[in-house]
C-alpha cells in the first residue's frame, strides 16, 4: 500500500529524490517519514513531517535532506543533498494514520559509492 521509488546508486556528494506514494485506501494520514537500515545495523529514523508540515531530522542528516509531503497526493519525498557513504541504505517509506494505524513501504536501495 506504499510504494517506494527514486532510490539508486550515486557518488559522494551527490543528489537523489525518494518518493513514496500511498495507496488511496489509507485515509487520514497524519505523520509521513523515512527510515534506513544499513547492513548489520538497526534502522534508524531519518526525518518526519506531521500533516502541518512540522518536520524533524536524525542529526547525521541535518542540513543535506529535506523532507516534504504533498496530501493531496498522498506522497511524501525525501530530497537528499551532499550524499556520503555512511547514507548507503535501504530506506524505508512509513506512515501512521489517525488512528494510530502504521503502514511501511518496501525499500529503496541507496548506494553512495566515494
Amino acid at each position: 500500500q506504499l510504494q517506494a521509488s527514486g532510490g539508486g546508486l550515486v557518488q559522494a556528494g551527490g543528489s537523489l529524490r525518494l518518493s513514496c506514494v500511498a495507496s488511496g485506501s489509507i485515509f487520514s494520514i497524519n505523520v509521513m517519514a523515512w527510515y534506513r537500515q544499513a547492513p548489520g545495523k538497526q534502522r534508524e529514523l531519518v526525518a518526519s513531517i506531521t500533516s502541518g508540515g512540522s518536520t524533524d531530522y536524525a542529526d547525521s542528516v541535518k542540513g543535506r535532506f529535506t523532507i516534504s509531503r504533498d496530501n493531496a497526493k498522498n506522497t511524501v519525498y525525501l530530497q537528499m543533498n551532499s550524499l556520503k557513504p555512511g547514507d548507503t541504505a535501504v530506506y524505508y517509506c512509513y506512515l501512521v494514520t489517525t488512528p494510530m494505524t502504521p503502514y511501511w513501504g518496501q525499500g529503496t536501495q541507496v548506494t553512495v559509492s566515494s
